[in-house]
């Protein structure tokens, strides 16, 4: 780990710079300039890294504050409960989103998607391991954790009910519902058994990856 505070304030500037790039990204900046796309909040990729980025630009601030070198110990829980949301972004998206039938590949190599599903995951999880204090994770952290994805299906269910289950009304540009950006809570592909059973096993996974790196910490605790 390293405790050295300019390579810490070099590699936060570059994260925070990179991430508002994506930010604009994913608000189709990029795409017209004149509008904003509308729907940017309905998708996990960038409520996740949303909360990533502010949780680095917090460390940022922080690291700028101090003037000795040490590790960085800004928001442990947050930074927690981001890096599994984030490795959650990225394994979900390389594994089964980027290749999925119907999607036209050159969308998975636009900017915004190489930062948000590559370079920023990337990133934001290396910055546990090359400055993070460590010694720090507490045992509920994984279970506390899983409160983001659960919050987020409740999110898209409440906007579900608005909506009146209308899968009529798309994601701009494409052919996904607005309600059901993910096909794993597509209610009309899925059924309710089949969205339950994503979800479980989606929650399965954040809390067991949680614990792995709750036992990364502690081995690095014994050390």
């Amino acid at each position: 780990m390293i405790k050295n505070r300019t390579a810490q304030l070099i590699y936060y500037t570059i994260y925070c710079t990179l991430g508002l790039v994506g930010t604009i990204a994913s608000l189709g900046i990029f795409d017209n300039f004149n509008t904003i796309r509308w729907d940017f909040y309905v998708h996990f990729t960038n409520i996740s890294n949303f909360l990533c980025i502010g949780v680095m630009l917090t460390a940022l601030i922080q690291t700028a504050k101090k003037n000795v070198d040490s590790y960085v110990a800004a928001a442990p829980v947050l930074k927690f409960i981001g890096m599994l949301g984030i490795l959650l972004t990225f394994l979900v998206f390389n594994i089964m989103l980027a290749g999925a039938e119907g999607r036209d590949p050159q969308l998975n190599w636009r900017i915004g998607s190489l930062l948000f599903h590559v370079v920023l995951p990337v990133m934001y999880i290396a910055d546990w391991f090359l400055f993070y204090e460590h010694k720090k994770c507490k045992w509920y952290y994984p279970i506390a954790s899983i409160a983001f994805p659960l919050g987020y299906v409740i999110f898209l269910l409440i906007q579900a009910v608005i909506l009146k289950f209308d899968s009529s009304i798309l994601i701009p540009t494409t052919t996904t519902p607005l309600i059901y950006p993910y096909f794993f809570v597509n209610l009309d592909t899925q059924g309710v058994p089949g969205v339950l059973m994503w979800i479980c096993i989606l929650a399965a996974a954040f809390v067991a990856v949680g614990f792995a790196f709750f036992g990364l910490d502690r081995i690095g605790k014994k050390k």
